[in-house]
C-alpha cells in the first residue's frame, strides 16, 4: 500500500494550477530540483487554496486543485501518520465534492456497487471527461493508503483500479504515462497465489517506461518495490535502482518527483541484500 504513497506527487501535484493563478506554479513545482523547497512551500499554497474554497465554495477547479495537493502532501511529505488520514481525509473531501459539482450521477455511482459504475463509466461518459474522474481516483488511492489499517478502506481498491483502466483505455499516456504506474502497483500489490496479477503489473511498469522513454524514474523504483521484490528478483530489481541513481532527473513535468524516486531507489538499493538474502 505504501507504494501509492509515491505515485501521489506525479499525479497531483503535477495539476495544481487553477482558475486564473499562475497557470506556471504547477510546472515550476514539478520541475523544481529540491523536493525540500516544494516541502516548505506547499503549506502556504495549501492555506491559499482553503481561503479560495471557501470564498468560492463550488468551483470545481479549485476544489480539484485542493484535492490534489493536500493528497500530495499526505502522501509525500507526512511523516506522521494521524496527520497523513486528516489530510487525505481533506482530500478526498475536496475531491468528493469536485466529482459532485461536475456531475450528480457520478458523485452517487462512487458510492454504490462496482457494477453499475463500470456500466455508466462505458455508456455515459468519454474521453473528455478523463480529468475528473482520474482526479478522483488519485485522491481515493491516497485516502486508502493513508487508511491502509482499516480493511473498509482496502475493499475499495476495486473501484480505483477500475477508474484507472478506464482512463488508461481512452488515454494510455494519461499524466505522464503515471496512470499506467498506478495499474502497475495496484496489480502488483498481492502475489499470484493471493489474488495479484503481477505479470500485469510488470506490463504497466514496462509501458510507463516506454511511454516516457525511461525517463519516469519513479516508475523504474515501484517497478523494483512493488515487481521485483514480489517475484524475488534480485537481479532486476538492483538493475532498476541502479539506472535510477544514474539518471539525469531534470525531465520537464517529472524533476521533483524523480528526485525523490532517486531517494528512495537509495534505500531500496541499501537494503537489497538484507532483503533477498
Amino acid at each position: 500500500m505504501k507504494a501509492l504513497a509515491s505515485l501521489l506527487a506525479v499525479g497531483l501535484l503535477s495539476a495544481c494550477s487553477v482558475g486564473h493563478l499562475p497557470e506556471n506554479l504547477s510546472r515550476s513545482m514539478m520541475n523544481q530540483d529540491s523536493p525540500a523547497v516544494v516541502e516548505a512551500g506547499a503549506p502556504a499554497y495549501l492555506l491559499l487554496l482553503d481561503a479560495l474554497i471557501l470564498t468560492y465554495p463550488d468551483d470545481e477547479d479549485y476544489l480539484l486543485a485542493g484535492a490534489k495537493l493536500y493528497g500530495a502532501y499526505a502522501g509525500v511529505f507526512s511523516s506522521d501518520p494521524e496527520q497523513a488520514k486528516l489530510l487525505a481525509d481533506k482530500a478526498m473531501n475536496y475531491a468528493r465534492r469536485a466529482l459532485c459539482e461536475y456531475d450528480d450521477d457520478a458523485c452517487t455511482l462512487v458510492d454504490g456497487p462496482l457494477d453499475p459504475l463500470l456500466a455508466a463509466l462505458e455508456s455515459d461518459y468519454d474521453e473528455d471527461d478523463i480529468g475528473v474522474w482520474y482526479a478522483f481516483a488519485a485522491a481515493w488511492a491516497g485516502w486508502i493508503q493513508a487508511n491502509s489499517d482499516d480493511w473498509n478502506a482496502i475493499a475499495q481498491l476495486g473501484k480505483v483500479k477500475a477508474l484507472m483502466q478506464w482512463v488508461a483505455k481512452y488515454d494510455p499516456s494519461y499524466d505522464n504515462a503515471t496512470v499506467q504506474v498506478y495499474l502497475g502497483v495496484l496489480e502488483t500489490q498481492l502475489p499470484l497465489s493471493l489474488g495479484g496479477q503481477p505479470e500485469v503489473g510488470r506490463q504497466h511498469f514496462e509501458r510507463a517506461l516506454e511511454i516516457t522513454q525511461q525517463r519516469h524514474l519513479m516508475a523504474k523504483v515501484l517497478y523494483a518495490k512493488q515487481y521485483a521484490r514480489l517475484m524475488f528478483e534480485q537481479d532486476l530489481h538492483d538493475r532498476l535502482l541502479k539506472e535510477v541513481l544514474a539518471a539525469d532527473p531534470k525531465t520537464e513535468g517529472l524533476t521533483l518527483i524523480n528526485r525523490l524516486a532517486q531517494r528512495q531507489a537509495e534505500q531500496l538499493l541499501a537494503s537489497s541484500a538484507d532483503y533477498f538474502e
